[in-house]
């Protein structure tokens, strides 16, 4: 492909993401037994690593349901008993945030990136399609969201957690991705808020 990373930064979609502890970034894929960082994005990202962690989650939404709040940058995935984990994520840049009740659609492990008709008539360079695997921006997982073009997938740019810098996908961290997609299932509802 010949692209650096820097240079897919913010393309593909951004869902929810959250830092994790400095010590999760050298985990490896159960599937594939792969690092799921690099020594560099390890080193980027321990700066700014916040915990994933199981808080307390008064709402109206029922266990199982997603729960992304944009302008909060954070993603809940509801437990029950007035519980949730939540997690930081990276989000729409000014002009692509959306709000919308939706639910998972599908899931996917490694998943192949094809940027949207949008996309590339904004960004003509970009590759029509790219295979997916470490240097993907959608990361180790990927939720689709309803009909949408939008989803919730990890990326290969961890430090960008915590910002709005997507086309309107929640963005988060490889090893919170996979923690996620471990947990939700396809018919989850997904609910995102401004």
């Amino acid at each position: 492909m010949g692209r650096t990373r820097a240079a897919l930064t913010g393309l593909a979609c951004a869902f929810v993401a959250f830092a994790t502890p400095a010590a999760a970034f050298t985990a490896i894929d159960p599937l594939t037994r792969q690092p799921l960082y690099s020594a560099e994005e390890t080193y980027r990202a321990q700066a700014s690593a916040v915990p994933r962690q199981i808080v307390t989650f008064n709402g109206r939404y029922a266990p199982g349901t997603i729960v992304v709040s944009t302008s909060e940058r954070r993603l809940w995935y509801v437990l029950g008993n007035g519980q949730a984990v939540q997690y930081g994520v990276g989000v729409g840049r000014p002009g692509f945030t959306w709000s919308g009740t939706h639910s998972v659609t599908m899931k996917r492990e490694w998943p192949d990136w094809r940027p949207p008709a949008a996309m590339l008539k904004r960004r003509p360079d970009l590759p029509r399609y790219m295979k997916g695997g470490p240097d993907n921006p959608l990361g180790a997982r990927a939720l689709y969201i309803g009909s949408t073009i939008y989803r919730i997938h990890g990326s290969n740019e961890p430090e960008t957690i915590g910002e709005a810098v997507s086309s309107g996908c929640i963005r988060m961290t490889n090893e919170d991705v996979t923690d996620l997609y471990n947990r939700a299932k396809v018919g989850s509802r997904v609910v995102v808020l401004r």
